[in-house]
């Protein structure tokens, strides 16, 4: 499904990765977060695959990288906050038969199990907002928005006002259960209340899903009520009991307590049946009275989903199978280069607005200079109208619903007449981009003196999923930039010092000279204050660390646990091989990530920035895992060989939910070696060094 290549160098994956990665997270922000998305459902599925695919080739970039783990958007000012008892995850995506063969082979290897005793609950995807209901003794008292997956908004007073909402459940139901699903808006509704506000001279709405979104987080409830919102339920969360030991059972329940559940909804016993319902609904999904980008499906025994668990963000038991991708012809009026916080010169098709979808599309990745010539890192043509020209009518299409991108050209109407050059120096610093041997991007080489890299790395370091701070967006970051006020994060800190001994004044006048953003600055310099005791694990991602995403600064953060010992570990290593080892020994860290952080802290510059920064900052540290009870909790354990009574995806996740570490490699470092059938030079390894060495049937005796 991919137009490019995949990049075999390792090195030039490695830079669209990190360009990925920044249009995944504006991409993100810009649909949870406000409701806005400045790309289609198709286009940002593609970004993700296409992501994926990069990772699937090169494993060893990063495991689990940071833009696969958002989970929407943190909750909006203006409502309370809730924290979800169980977090409200994403789904990872199939786009072919081949995908959700895959995706069944994956469980039955986790589980040991044939295919045919493993079955599956297929449901239409809705594309709608999602919700989370919570009732105590039957009777509603909270729902939530999803927001980042961890803390959303309270909307309980709108979803009141849903019809397809009951205030009480019938029947028996569990003291607690927290039902999930997904508000919408009928085809037929929509299209009504569009022509009303055509008719009135009003706003006419983008899309079914912008307005439901936008009408379930009205402050007034009033308003929502007015809104014709419906409602699906078709799973659950924090829950005192279960009805059934299935999904499809739990489903049943659900229908019988008063909700809707989709009557799409199938359970499937085998591949060749999930795959037909899919292509049935596919072929009936113009005749639905709801937008829907795919299919998902879920394993149905829920001991097997235990089982299965999750990942950092979604679970393993479950898959949305998107349906393809749609197509649009328009003119590329231009090629503008944008410079990332590492440097990357990423290549953006200004085109002329066209819709694909239902949503209108301006702009399109072009990834690199070799997909704007038409050829892979290979050399091997891509696209049968081989280089773009400015001038050319092109194919726009949104892969699996996400990021738009170039097809191809269309032959069959007149072609550009003007080329598109790549810069080989920055168009901002003008700083020498060469581009590496075996490199697939060009990188400005100005670093510290290129304003694009340090707008952008501050960006990121007061983003999200950094330090989270309020007030400081990418306008506020930019402007102050160009006022001079900051240059480095630990100029963030001193703003409000400064602003008290007059050397800065952030506050607006009018004619007679009151000041007018009083409130906001005072904000601001509170939020920053919230921010001097951050969380380990965010601050190390918000250092912009090359190979370093949510997960992997959350692993780092919990084998070293305190700043000061990731420090020293981080310089000593640059040259004490043993501190290089204990780096890699994290299950999970791979030498290209290991040598990016140490080339990091290397850098003279760098810890220069670093020393101020912690002049201002004192990071939290990290929490251990509560383990109490348990005899693995700190021990740093490895598998080896084949285990037959469970996968070894399983056996990690056991031993990591009992405070293990587990690593790849046996060192005089590890504890205990749990070795399977044909274990060989890992043994062996252990042996020598005296490491305790289990058998899987010890193994599992001890684990209960």
């Amino acid at each position: 499904m991919t137009d490019t290549a995949i990049p075999d160098d390792e090195d030039a994956a490695r830079a669209e990765v990190e360009r990925l990665s920044a249009q995944l997270h504006a991409a993100n922000t810009a649909y949870h977060g406000a409701d806005a998305p400045e790309i289609s459902d198709a286009d940002y599925d593609g970004l993700k695959a296409r992501f994926a695919s990069l990772l699937a080739r090169h494993p060893g970039l990063a495991p689990d990288d940071n833009p696969l783990e958002a989970i929407g958007a943190p909750a909006a000012d203006g409502f309370g906050k809730v924290l979800h008892r169980v977090p409200m995850l994403s789904l990872s995506n199939a786009f072919s038969d081949e995908d959700v063969s895959d995706f069944v082979d994956q469980i039955a290897r986790f589980l040991s199990l044939p295919r045919e005793q493993i079955a599956f609950v297929a449901e239409p995807k809705i594309d709608g907002v999602s919700l989370a209901l919570r009732y105590e003794g039957g009777q509603l008292v909270e729902a939530a928005t999803r927001g980042d997956g961890t803390e959303g908004e309270n909307v309980t007073a709108n979803a009141r006002t849903i019809g397809e909402i009951p205030d009480r459940l019938t029947g028996q139901v569990p003291e607690v259960f927290e039902v999930r699903g997904e508000v919408y808006v009928a085809h037929a509704d929509f299209d009504a209340l569009n022509a009303e506000q055509e008719r009135v001279g009003a706003k006419v709405y983008a899309n079914p899903r912008n307005f439901a979104a936008g009408s379930l987080r009205q402050l007034d409830a009033g308003v929502t009520a007015a809104r014709p919102l419906r409602f699906f339920a078709y799973a659950w969360g924090a829950v005192s009991a279960l009805p059934s030991e299935t999904h499809w059972g739990v489903l049943e329940a659900l229908g019988a307590w008063g909700f809707r559940v989709n009557p799409q909804s199938f359970r499937a016993v085998d591949l060749d049946s999930l795959l037909a319902h899919y292509r049935e609904i596919l072929h009936n999904r113009p005749d639905l009275e709801y937008d829907i980008d795919g299919v998902v499906y879920k394993v149905d025994r829920l001991d097997l989903q235990a089982r299965l668990g999750f990942r950092s963000n979604n679970p393993r038991w479950a898959i949305a199978h998107k349906f393809p991708a749609e197509l649009a012809t328009t003119i590329l009026e231009g090629i503008d280069i944008q410079v990332g916080r590492t440097g990357a010169l990423s290549p953006v098709a200004r085109l002329k607005p066209v819709t694909v979808g239902g949503v209108v599309v301006s702009n399109a990745t072009l990834h690199n200079e070799d997909y704007i010539a038409g050829v892979n890192a290979s050399g091997a043509p891509i696209r049968q109208g081989g280089a773009l020209r400015i001038g050319d009518t092109v194919e726009i299409y949104r892969a699996g619903d996400v990021i738009p991108k170039v097809r191809d050209i269309d032959l069959t109407r007149p072609r550009g007449e003007t080329g598109f050059t790549f810069p080989e120096t920055c168009p901002v610093c003008g700083s020498p981009a060469p581009r590496e041997p075996g490199e697939a991007v060009r990188r400005c080489t100005g670093q510290l003196v290129c304003a694009a890299q340090v707008v952008e790395q501050l960006k990121h370091f007061v983003s999200r999923a950094a330090l989270d701070i309020e007030g400081l967006g990418t306008r506020q970051i930019e402007a102050m930039f160009a006022d001079g006020l900051i240059a480095e994060p630990a100029d963030i800190f001193t703003l409000a010092r400064r602003q008290a001994t007059g050397e800065i004044d952030l506050y607006r006048r009018d004619e007679k000279g009151r000041e007018t953003n009083a409130r906001s600055v005072e904000n601001l310099f509170a939020a920053i204050e919230a921010r001097r005791t951050p969380d380990l694990s965010r601050l190390v991602f918000a250092l912009g660390i090359r190979h370093v995403g949510e997960t992997s600064a959350r692993l780092l953060a919990r084998h070293y646990l305190t700043w000061t010992a990731f420090w020293q570990a981080m310089t000593a290593a640059g040259e004490d091989p043993a501190a290089r080892d204990d780096l890699l020994s994290i299950d999970g860290v791979g030498a290209v990530m290991a040598d990016a952080v140490i080339a990091f802290f290397a850098n003279d510059e760098g810890r220069d920035v670093l020393s101020r920064l912690m002049e201002e900052v004192t990071p939290a540290d990290a929490e251990a895992p509560q383990t109490e009870g348990s005899a693995f909790a700190g021990k740093t354990m490895v598998f080896t060989g084949t285990l037959s009574r469970m996968s070894r995806a399983e056996a990690k996740a056991r031993a990591e939910a009992l405070g293990a570490k587990v690593s790849g490699s046996v060192s005089a470092k590890t504890d205990i070696l749990v070795a399977g059938e044909n274990a060989g030079s890992k043994r062996r390894k252990a042996e020598e060094l005296g490491v305790r060495v289990m058998s899987e049937d010890e193994w599992l005796e001890d684990i209960g």
